[in-house]
């Protein structure tokens, strides 16, 4: 069966096309311009499973359902109680962020053990992923983009800081992107601390700013591209 898998984020749509357990082709262009995707959609195969996950409104949801083929089968996938051997922890599963259910899915996929899954884009998600599938919770802060923006906005004479992480800055701009990095690194090893006990324990990362984040983690760590993608693939082969 071919799949294809729309992830609509604040920032980007990503999209891929899997038959089987391959993704044939993938891309990206920004949620803005999501009407635009009436050319992409038309190189889809016919026929396709097509499964949307869409955290960005309304308005990008119309669009995308307005630029894809008259008939098409098409989920729009939301949180659940339970699915692909992942258990949901929140006191009320449909409100769980699509995204974060869609990543805690491709994880499973890729892991049998504890994990911590990240996604580093707009917004940071943390999430707690155990060993037996349950998902138990997890946390939310501003993205690294979204916290340099906030100082450069809301302070007189603070810049959108291009720096480098520091152990200990002596200029501006690299006392902000070390302070941003700092948040986001301590929060997902705070996070991590309630598993880092348990066998094969790790921390997935994906989004945008994963790359950034990668290296300076004290953790055991790796970068998992699609892990939104993945999962709704899992989802779409599994209803």
């Amino acid at each position: 069966m071919t799949i294809v898998a729309i992830d609509a984020g604040n920032t980007r749509i990503k999209w891929g096309v899997r038959d089987g357990g391959q993704w044939l082709a993938n891309g990206a262009l920004p949620t803005a311009d999501a009407a635009a995707l009436v050319a992409v959609a038309a190189g889809w195969p016919r026929g396709a499973r097509i499964v949307l996950c869409n955290v960005a409104g309304d308005a990008a949801r119309d669009a995308i359902f307005g630029a894809l083929p008259a008939g098409a089968d098409l989920r729009l996938f939301v949180a659940s109680a339970e699915c692909c051997g992942v258990s949901n922890g929140y006191a009320r599963p449909e409100q769980l962020g699509a995204d974060r259910w869609a990543a805690l899915l491709g994880a499973r996929g890729r892991c049998a053990d504890a994990c911590l899954v990240v996604c580093a884009g707009t917004a940071t998600t943390i999430d707690v992923l155990a060993a037996d599938g349950r998902f138990r919770g997890g946390v939310i802060l501003p993205g690294f983009d979204l916290m340099r923006a906030s100082l450069a906005r809301n302070t007189a004479q603070l810049p959108f800081a291009e720096g480098h992480f520091r152990p200990a800055p002596t200029n501006t701009m690299d006392a902000i992107v070390s302070g941003c990095l700092a948040a986001q690194l301590g929060a997902i090893e705070r996070m991590f601390a309630a598993i880092a006990g348990e066998p094969g324990a790790r921390c997935l990362l994906t989004g945008g700013a994963a790359p950034r984040l990668i290296h300076d983690l004290n953790i055991p760590a790796e970068v998992a591209e699609n892990l939104v993608l993945d999962g709704l693939a899992r989802y779409a082969a599994a209803t």
